[in-house]
């Protein structure tokens, strides 16, 4: 299965569109998964438009989008786990994504909240945070990721524009 990853899209603010780029990037996956701060639930339909989608809510999403998300998931995928959240907290996103999973069983964590592309395994736990598509902050290039999931595992790759 082919997932692909997308967190602080931010839309609706300054930022009106998905970028084409993200899109056609997302063509072909099998699902894909947001990591919060969407903002307006239209990009949740745009991206549905490519595949099913699984999302959470962010710090920056209202109450709406809270109610209707929710800031924790867990989806099977196959044998695997994989734990959505956004990651705001007073720690940095990384620690607060693994302090939201601490207590649950899972093979991948996604997060977002520091717009920071983020790739590695820790305690065999895989780690990813996309980093963002419409604003990269302090980052050269604009991101997203795929997730290859199969018998051998879960692996991820940042893809930057």
């Amino acid at each position: 299965m082919i997932i692909g990853v997308v967190s602080d899209t931010h839309i609706g603010g300054r930022i009106k569109n998905l970028p084409q780029e993200l899109l056609d990037g997302l063509r072909g996956v099998d699902l894909i998964i947001h990591a919060g701060d969407i903002l307006k639930d239209y990009v949740i339909y745009e991206l549905e438009e490519i595949a099913p989608v699984e999302a959470v809510a962010g710090n920056n999403d209202d109450y709406y989008m809270h109610d209707r998300l929710g800031i924790k998931k867990i989806l099977n995928v196959g044998e695997f786990k994989i734990g959505i959240t956004h990651g705001a907290g007073g720690a940095t996103a990384l620690k607060r994504a693994m302090a939201v999973f601490a207590k649950d069983k899972v093979d991948c964590v996604i997060f977002g909240h520091s717009h920071a592309p983020y790739n590695e395994k820790i305690d065999g736990v895989l780690y990813v945070n996309p980093g963002s598509p419409t604003d990269k902050r302090m980052q050269k290039q604009y991101s997203y990721a795929v997730l290859k999931v199969d018998d051998s595992g879960i692996s991820a790759e940042i893809r930057y524009f």
